[in-house]
């Protein structure tokens, strides 16, 4: 018996793509309107765009496009279609996105509308690393992508044993460290730069996992089923009794597996704590729940 894979309906698919172009916009007026009127860079592939645009004058919408482009071929050869065509709706959206705003914000010259000359710099870099992180924050929970650096540390991952996030962070820091080649940029602004990605990277991380961020607990005890009970009872979550054997004592046991969420885990230790002081518990960090209570598969 074969089960076919249900497709998604029109309005699902233009919902998603929908929510793609408001969160690359976002993405796009943070570093249209407070990054780069203050010549602060906070890397990737639009961090080099910007210099090259505040340097030169020349689009940060076709720079982005172009320096995409490239990498995009090289994500297509490397990486196969599979991962090509996941990333051509974003690049050709920022790309678009940035000539559309940077044009109609010079026309009606909104950074001087919200008073943009009277904010710190460092108020600016904050604002503009949440806002860009918001964007692309919603971006990728539904499954989307921009582009940019990404693509250099995936085949990278693939040639050499070398974590996906050491290549970003190597990729990030020389977009940084280039903002010293604009004309009056000091170390000032370097700093600025790395305050823009901690503001965007930990808004990311808070966007797709602050507020879902789910742990997987193991109880090692000798009063199981009364722990079982408490978690049972009072915080509302499935217990799972697991068969383990103990090496020393060569000695049958039960092991308690429990999922939960962020704000449930201090109650469960808690309440173990109080039940069995002597108790041994492991806590580990899981990437994905889905089912019941927690998270529901997107279609």
């Amino acid at each position: 018996m074969t089960t076919s894979l249900i497709k998604p309906s029109i309005w699902q698919i233009l919902k998603k793509y929908l929510i793609f172009a408001i969160g690359i916009s976002m993405y796009v007026v943070a570093w249209t309107i407070f990054l780069i009127p203050n010549h602060i860079v906070g890397g990737g592939v639009v961090g080099l765009a910007s210099v090259i645009y505040i340097i030169t004058g020349f689009p940060t919408g076709v720079s982005t496009f172009l320096i995409n482009a490239i990498l995009f071929c090289f994500g297509f050869y490397f990486l196969g279609k599979q991962f090509a065509v996941s990333n051509i709706f974003g690049i050709i959206i920022t790309s678009i996105w940035f000539i559309f705003f940077q044009e109609i914000l010079r026309i009606q010259d909104v950074p001087a509308i919200i008073e943009l000359g009277k904010m710190e710099p460092f108020v600016c870099a904050v604002i503009g690393g949440v806002f860009s992180g918001i964007g692309i924050g919603i971006l990728l929970s539904m499954g989307g992508n921009s582009g940019g650096s990404d693509v250099i540390a995936l085949i990278f991952n693939k040639f050499y044993n070398v974590s996906l996030g050491s290549v970003i962070m190597v990729c990030d820091a020389v977009v940084i460290m280039s903002s010293i080649l604009i004309p009056g940029n000091g170390i000032q602004q370097i700093v600025y730069g790395i305050i823009v990605l901690i503001s965007y990277t930990f808004t990311i991380d808070y966007i797709i996992d602050g507020r879902k961020q789910t742990y997987k607990i193991l109880i090692f005890s000798k009063k199981n089923d009364e722990i079982a009970d408490v978690i049972g009872n009072k915080i509302k979550r499935g217990v799972t009794f697991l068969n383990a054997t103990g090496w020393y004592t060569k000695q049958d046991t039960k092991v308690l597996m429990v999922v939960v969420h962020r704000n449930e885990k201090v109650k469960i230790m808690q309440q173990v704590k109080q039940l069995d002081p002597e108790c041994f518990i492991t806590v580990e960090k899981t990437f994905g729940v889905f089912g019941k209570n927690f998270e529901t598969l997107k279609k």
